[in-house]
């Protein structure tokens, strides 16, 4: 049987609010294949950003496991699950989280600076270029659109070569007009991000990009309460 890029077993999920503890996740399980695309969506507070924090592993779960080809996150100390990341994720936000202080090459290098990659520089060029922004390289976020910014934030996170791409609302912040070109970029570079397809898991409010997917995952008050397929299966 293969090995699933995402596993998650008896996950729950508490954090701590105003008014004392709140159940975010409830003992939710999962397998999501390698090269699949999967959308999540459900109403806000439903739980879609916080499951793809722990897929992530940008929070821990309160009880449960959760690993990524194999990997136990719980087995990893901080340094290790970052390194993980590193090396195995690409991550798209819906606020962008570029570093203001760089240019367009500089913020895409960034990953493959700290991998140690030769040509850093180079490869980053041609990721840019890859996402039409071959001429905004020496451009600052602030002199770019918000279209412009996804770009550069979709060519970091793709320039890797990743083997599990995460996206929370990558439009949320965009015209339906751009955002539609964001999401047909996202799929074709989820298509060359490695040898394999990359798996791709998406949250999103809109359900006509979900069924994009071949699996649509719905939530509601913590838990997955359907597991359907998409148009793409």
């Amino acid at each position: 049987m293969t090995q699933p890029a995402i596993h998650l077993d008896r996950v729950s999920l508490t954090l701590d609010g105003n008014a004392g503890p709140v159940d975010i996740l409830h003992d939710l399980s999962l397998s999501i294949g390698a090269g699949e695309t999967v959308g999540i969506v459900g109403p806000s507070g439903s739980g879609k950003s916080s499951l793809l924090m722990l897929m992530g592993g940008l929070e821990r779960v309160s009880s449960g496991s959760i690993a990524a080809f194999g990997q136990e996150y719980g087995a990893m100390d901080e340094d290790a699950l970052a390194l993980f990341r590193r090396d195995k994720m690409g991550i798209v936000f819906q606020s962008f989280h570029l570093i203001p202080t760089m240019t367009a090459l500089e913020n895409v290098a960034v990953p493959l600076e700290l991998a140690g990659s030769r040509d850093a520089f180079g490869r980053a060029r041609t990721a840019l270029e890859g996402v039409g922004l071959g001429s905004r390289v020496d451009h600052y976020p602030a002199q770019m659109s918000g279209g412009e910014q996804q770009r550069v934030a979709l060519a970091r996170a793709t320039v890797p070569g990743p083997s599990i791409l995460l996206a929370d609302e990558p439009t949320g912040n965009l015209d339906s007009s751009t955002g539609n070109t964001i999401i047909d970029l996202l799929f074709s570079l989820r298509e060359g991000s490695d040898a394999e397809k990359a798996t791709l898991i998406l949250v999103t409010h809109d359900e006509t990009l979900a069924r994009r997917c071949q699996r649509v995952l719905r939530m509601a008050d913590g838990q997955i309460i359907d597991d359907a397929r998409g148009v793409a299966a």
